[in-house]
């Protein structure tokens, strides 16, 4: 089993969108990600799908003339589309047999459109917040051609790979526990953890509910140390640098 980072461009916001009270209107860029994973019998999953490719062309496509204009706003280059990072590795939209998506705001599904071949995993709960919510704009994940198999909990998916509820991004958010046989233990963490600065400085009232996303986290956190894992958190500018990132890395 291998799993690659896909790097899928940056969205420019205020840090305190991640971490409120740290830096306070210091503006940023953070990175977006997406994750291959190849299974033992080549099966490939993605796990979100990032900012749709649409954004290098119209940053503002997404939220124009909506508060969230100036908010966030996507920037990518062409070498930043998911299709370009596929690419990269030989693989075409319609060889991804599953996606998990963390969760389904824009940058986490925005190009779930691609994959008409696909699986998508999805917290239940998740899914009904966001049909018909603006705040997770449904033209890139909310259609017909899609398939959703709706999950409740924690459940083992392949063996190596198990999704975890972990709610207060938003509800029914889940992070992707991923087992290797070289590299160990890497929790893909979604959006429960925006950055590092969300444990040192006790950060959550980013989160739509900050006390639950506290301890969704640190139950993460709990699992990291015990596991002696990595993880990968949503946005942390910082530990991006750190990351093997695809075509030139993996993690086996």
């Amino acid at each position: 089993m291998e799993l690659f980072v896909l790097p899928l461009g940056e969205c420019c916001c205020d840090y305190e969108v991640i971490a409120p009270g740290v830096r306070d209107g210091h503006r940023v860029h953070i990175p977006v990600n997406a994750f291959l994973i190849r299974l033992p019998d080549d099966r490939l999953v993605l796990v979100d799908t990032g900012m749709s490719r649409l954004h290098v062309r119209d940053p503002e496509l997404t939220w124009r003339g909506t508060p969230n204009g100036e908010a966030l706003l996507p920037a990518m280059r062409k070498e930043d589309s998911l299709l370009f990072r596929l690419a990269q590795l030989e693989v075409a939209p319609q060889d991804i047999d599953f996606v998990i998506n963390t969760h389904l705001h824009f940058d986490h599904a925005g190009n779930n459109d691609l994959l008409g071949r696909a699986t998508f995993f999805v917290q239940r709960d998740q899914y009904e917040q966001a049909k018909g919510n603006p705040s997770f704009p449904n033209q890139y994940w909310n259609l017909p051609s899609l398939s959703y198999e709706l999950l409740d909990g924690a459940t083992e998916l392949w063996g190596g790979i198990e999704v975890r509820a972990t709610p207060g991004h938003c509800e029914g958010h889940q992070s992707v526990v991923v087992r290797l046989p070289e590299t160990g233990t890497v929790i893909l963490c979604g959006d429960a953890v925006y950055c590092q600065d969300n444990f040192d400085r006790d950060a959550w009232d980013g989160q739509a509910d900050p006390e639950l996303a506290r301890q969704s986290a640190h139950e993460l956190r709990h699992l990291a140390e015990h596991d002696g894992a990595l993880m990968v958190y949503g946005h942390d500018p910082e530990q991006f640098h750190t990351l093997r990132k695809a075509p030139e890395a993996s993690y086996r």
